[in-house]
C-alpha cells in the first residue's frame, strides 16, 4: 500500500515503515503527524484519485529528525569588472518515518 502525499508545497510517494525527508516542519523530535493532503491511495490494483484529494485520507508519520542539509554556495561574478560575490545557504529539513496509511 501506498499514497501521494503533498507538504511543503512538494508530492512524495509514501508507503508505510518509509523514511521521508522533507520540508521543515514546526514539530518535535519523536511526536507523531497526520497529513491529510492526499492526493492517491493505492492498494495492489485499488486505486483511489483524489479531485484534488482523497477524502477521509490520511497518512500518520513520526518524526524522527529535524536537521540542515548540507551547504550550497551561491556565486554571482561579472568576467573582467572585479565583482564577485558568494553565499552559503542550508536548507532545513524533517525526516519523518511513515507509521500508517489510512483511506
Amino acid at each position: 500500500m501506498y499514497a501521494v502525499i503533498q507538504t511543503g508545497g512538494k508530492q512524495y510517494k509514501v508507503a508505510k515503515d518509509q523514511l521521508v525527508t522533507i520540508e521543515k516542519l514546526p514539530v518535535n523530535e519523536g511526536e507523531s503527524v497526520v497529513f491529510d493532503q492526499v492526493l492517491m491511495v493505492a492498494e495492489g490494483s485499488d486505486i483511489k484519485l483524489g479531485q484534488p484529494l482523497v477524502s477521509g485520507a490520511k497518512v500518520t508519520a513520526e518524526v524522527v529528525e529535524q536537521g540542515r542539509a548540507k551547504k550550497v554556495i551561491v556565486v554571482k561574478f561579472r568576467r573582467r569588472k572585479h565583482y564577485m560575490r558568494r553565499k552559503g545557504h542550508r536548507q532545513h529539513y524533517t525526516t519523518v518515518k511513515i507509521t500508517g496509511i489510512s483511506s
